[in-house]
C-alpha cells in the first residue's frame, strides 16, 4: 500500500483534518488569552497597595472599559470595602474627618480576589474549553470506529463465487485490514500529540500569566471577611459610646464649674459696681441734705 493511497483514504483524512483543526483552534484561543492577560498584567502591575485609594477611579474606568474583564470586575467591585471617613464639625464650624475604623486604612474585599480572577474567569470561560478537553477522546474514538467500519466494509466485499474472485477479495480484505489498523494508529497517535501540545501550550501561554495576575490582585486587595469588618465597626462604636457616656457623666460638673466661673468673672464685678454706685449716690444725697437750709422751691425764687 503506497502513501498516496493511505492519505487519500477518507477515514484517515477525517482523523488528520480533525487533528489539524483542533490544533489551530487551540493555538488561536490560547494566543488570544495570552494577549489579553498580558495587557491586564501590564496594567495592574503599575499600582501599589499604598496608592490604591487615590488611583482606584483609574482602575475602575480601565477595567469597566475592557470587555475581557468588565463582567467579573463589576461583581468584584461590589465586594470592596473602602476606608470611609466621617465629617465632624468643630467649635468654629470647621470640618475635620475621622476614619470609621482604625484598622481599615485601604481598599479591602470581603471575598477572596481569586474567586473573580482565576483560571476559569480569565481562561476557560473565553472559549469552548469543553471541546478542547474532548478532542483527545474524539480522536481516540475515531480509531476503533473507522477500524471496525473498514473491516465491515471489507468483509462485505468478499466474493467466493470463483477462485480468482476469492483470491482478489481476500487480497482486498488484507489491504482494508491494514488501512483499518493504520487508522487506529493515526487516531491514537494524533490524540497523544494533541494532548501533549495542548498541555504545554496551556501552561506557557495561559497558566503562567494568569498566576501572576492572581498574585498581584491578591496583594493589591486585602481579604477581610464581612464578620470581621462588622466587628471592627462594633468596636469603634463601643469606644465612641463610652466616650459619649463619660462626657455626659461629667457634663453637670463642667456646667457647675462654668457657671461659677461665669458668675465670678461677670456678675460679681457688675454687682460690686452697682453697690458702689448706690453708696456714692446715698453719700451725695446726705451731703446735699446737710448743706440745704431752705426748701428747694425757695432757692428757685
Amino acid at each position: 500500500m503506497n502513501l498516496v493511497h493511505i492519505f487519500t483514504d477518507i477515514p484517515i483524512l477525517i482523523v488528520i483534518f480533525t487533528f489539524i483543526f483542533s490544533l489551530l483552534y487551540c493555538l488561536r484561543n490560547y494566543i488570544y488569552v495570552n494577549k489579553n492577560v498580558k495587557i491586564l498584567l501590564s496594567f495592574i502591575s503599575m499600582f501599589k497597595k499604598t496608592d490604591l485609594n487615590f488611583r482606584f477611579k483609574e482602575i475602575d474606568e480601565w477595567m469597566s472599559a475592557n470587555p475581557y474583564v468588565s463582567a467579573f470586575w463589576l461583581e468584584f467591585k461590589n465586594t470592596l470595602v473602602f476606608s470611609e471617613s466621617v465629617a465632624l464639625k468643630g467649635r468654629n464650624n470647621d470640618l475635620t474627618y475621622k476614619e470609621v475604623s482604625a484598622t481599615v486604612q485601604n481598599i479591602q474585599t470581603t471575598v477572596d480576589p481569586l474567586y473573580f480572577f482565576n483560571e476559569e474567569t480569565l481562561i476557560t470561560s473565553k472559549f469552548n474549553n469543553k471541546f478542547l478537553q474532548t478532542v483527545p477522546t474524539i480522536l481516540t474514538g475515531f480509531g476503533p470506529l473507522f477500524t471496525f467500519l473498514n473491516i465491515a466494509i471489507a468483509f462485505g466485499k468478499i466474493d467466493f463465487s470463483s477462485q480468482e474472485k476469492t483470491i482478489a477479495s481476500v487480497a482486498g480484505l488484507m489491504s482494508s485490514m491494514q488501512t483499518a489498523a493504520l487508522v487506529s494508529v493515526i487516531a491514537v497517535g494524533s490524540s497523544l500529540l494533541f494532548l501533549m501540545f495542548e498541555r504545554i501550550s496551556y501552561q506557557i501561554l495561559c497558566r503562567r500569566p494568569v498566576a501572576m495576575c492572581e498574585d498581584i490582585m491578591g496583594k493589591l486587595f486585602d481579604n477581610i471577611s464581612s464578620e470581621k469588618f462588622l466587628m471592627e465597626l462594633l468596636k469603634e462604636t463601643k469606644i465612641q459610646n463610652n466616650s459619649i457616656s463619660n462626657l455626659i457623666a461629667e457634663m453637670p460638673e463642667h456646667f457647675k464649674v462654668a457657671l461659677n466661673s461665669g458668675i465670678a468673672s461677670n456678675l460679681v464685678p457688675y454687682l460690686e459696681n452697682l453697690i458702689f454706685g448706690i453708696n456714692q449716690m446715698n453719700k451725695n444725697m446726705k451731703e446735699v441734705a446737710k448743706r440745704s437750709t431752705t426748701d428747694d422751691v425757695d432757692d428757685l425764687f
